[in-house]
């Protein structure tokens, strides 16, 4: 059986760690993409650039800047130490799957395990917009290739 308040509390700690120790905040040079998404309702803004491959098709860098919660940032952090490195069509299965996991609860698959810390935020529907806006705001910037 496992202990829900022990995952909780690591889920928790691991989340304050990429909040308080972001390794891709900043701006990419050079910026081939840009999105900045905002939620009215908390006040969160997360502005994303990216750095693409001389194709358009691969994310070569990502970082993120904006304010908000703890759980908005390090979904920002988490984002981006996931897709890093990842193709286009790569990262959008990602953000569908994230999109399922927070909200649908649908178990996100092993390879993706270090986002399993967001899956917890479904108990607290008034949190999922902070999960997802830069997940959103991801999808947005890609859109525009």
């Amino acid at each position: 059986m496992i202990d829900i308040s022990h995952s909780s509390n690591l889920s928790r700690k691991i989340l304050l760690e990429r909040y308080k120790q972001p390794q891709h905040r900043g701006i990419t040079n050079p910026v081939d993409l840009q999105e900045c998404g905002h939620n009215p309702y908390c006040g969160d803004t997360v502005k994303l650039t990216l750095a693409l491959n001389k194709n358009n098709n691969c994310i070569k860098d990502i970082k993120f800047e904006g304010h908000g919660c703890v759980l908005c940032l390090a979904s920002a952090e988490l984002l981006a130490s996931v897709v890093k490195g990842k193709s286009i069509t790569e990262a959008l299965a990602i953000v569908s799957q994230v999109r399922q996991a927070v909200i649908e609860q649908i178990p996100l698959p092993l390879d993706l395990d270090t986002l399993r810390v967001l899956q917890g935020v479904s108990q607290y529907p008034s949190r999922v917009k902070c999960v997802t806006l830069a997940w959103h705001t991801l999808k947005a910037a890609l859109a525009k290739i």
